[in-house]
């Protein structure tokens, strides 16, 4: 899983929108997609025009309180949302956090977290992020882009020409062909985030 990076200047704080649970939350919606750049929170796949999508609160204990706010919302597909277990966990990391990338540690389609880091430990158990066909899923992934890479004659270590193919992806089929931003991320020692475009 990929830190949330959550705007100082976001729109959602200087237009202080607030979510309305019988209410309409389109304009809310609309931002927290865009700076997510149309990707899940939580299983970093693209969300298309066909897939249903929530703004989910992290902490389901603020919904409908005074403290729910920007740093709780984020959009996630439904499927997502409803997988996410339902006993929540504490103390926890929250996705937005500076320091989230070296706390939830990728290695070959999993995440870890030190031994003794209980709030990272309980955010991949919250998020059920190893569960084991999520964990394949990545690495087959992977294994095609790392194929398709090969048979173009590029090498693994060829950081420009990746970027390239990567940039492709994104212009051209990311619906279809960008997911897993962190596993990408660290498996081809690329910023794909930064390559890719806020949606509109």
């Amino acid at each position: 899983m990929k830190r949330i990076v959550k705007k100082s200047d976001s729109l959602v704080i200087s237009e202080n929108l607030k979510y309305h649970s019988k209410g309409n939350n389109s304009r809310l919606s609309g931002i927290l997609f865009k700076e997510q750049k149309g990707f899940c929170a939580y299983t970093e796949e693209y969300i298309s025009f066909e897939d249903a999508k929530d703004i989910e609160h992290f902490d389901p204990n603020l919904k409908n309180t005074n403290d729910d706010n920007y740093n709780n919302w984020y959009i996630v597909k439904h499927l997502a949302n409803q997988r996410k277990t339902n006993n929540w966990l504490e103390p926890i990391l929250q996705p937005y956090q500076e320091d989230f990338e070296k706390r939830i540690i990728y290695n070959d389609g999993a995440y870890f977290s030190k031994p003794n880091d209980i709030e990272a430990k309980n955010l991949i158990d919250l998020l059920d992020l190893n569960n084991f066909q999520k964990v394949q899923l990545r690495k087959r992934y992977i294994k095609r882009r790392k194929d398709a890479l090969l048979k173009r004659n590029i090498e693994l270590d060829d950081i420009e020409n990746i970027k390239q193919y990567f940039q492709e992806k994104i212009d051209g089929e990311i619906e279809e062909s960008v997911r897993y931003l962190r596993a990408i991320q660290e498996e081809f020692n690329i910023d794909i985030w930064n390559m890719i475009p806020e949606q509109i």
